[in-house]
């Protein structure tokens, strides 16, 4: 058992190390109540390698809430890395263990949608992708895009996948 604590330790830390961005979670690996684990075994039956941890809203991370719609997390939520289709996973669940949404990278640009790619042609011009989460909230999904425009601005954008722009944020870096 202790060995199996460890190694999950160890997997929390690799991945926070690793510069994932969704480093939202502290590094303690809890074990969620028996009713969010059967929520996410029943959302997502292919997926392994689970780790679960309480959210740390302390974290800062790259994924913009408020640009998705989701709810304020806090430390009674739970965070589950997990497997799925050669990608990793990161799903996120309130206290009662009710789904609040699911996102992983996008590693493969060339892989959005043309109408997605279109938009970022059309209205980005000169704009470089620094990053892309494909963001899943209820009965939608969403592409959330960072790009550089210069070394003093990104841009965020939430794009669905007919490449309308929901929402977007222009940051200084």
């Amino acid at each position: 058992m202790k060995l199996k604590t460890f190694v999950a330790v160890a997997a929390v830390v690799l991945f926070a190390a690793c510069g994932t961005p969704y480093r939202a979670t502290d590094t303690a690996v809890v074990v969620a109540p028996d009713g969010t684990q059967q929520t996410f075994i029943a959302q997502y039956p292919t997926g392994s390698n689970a780790v679960w941890s309480r959210y740390d809203p302390n974290v800062v991370i790259l994924n913009d809430w408020d640009l998705s719609g989701w709810q304020v997390l806090d430390a009674n939520d739970y965070v589950v890395r997990f497997d799925m289709d050669n990608e990793n996973y990161y799903a996120w669940y309130d206290s009662d263990g009710t789904w609040i949404g699911t996102a992983y990278v996008v590693r493969d640009h060339t892989s959005l949608p043309v109408a997605v790619n279109t938009t970022l042609t059309n209205q980005y011009p000169g704009h470089t992708i620094s990053s892309i989460n494909r963001e899943f909230h209820r009965d939608r999904a969403a592409y959330e895009i960072v790009m550089k425009k210069d070394a003093n601005t990104k841009v965020v954008l939430l794009v669905d996948n007919d490449g309308t722009v929901l929402k977007s944020k222009t940051k200084p870096m």
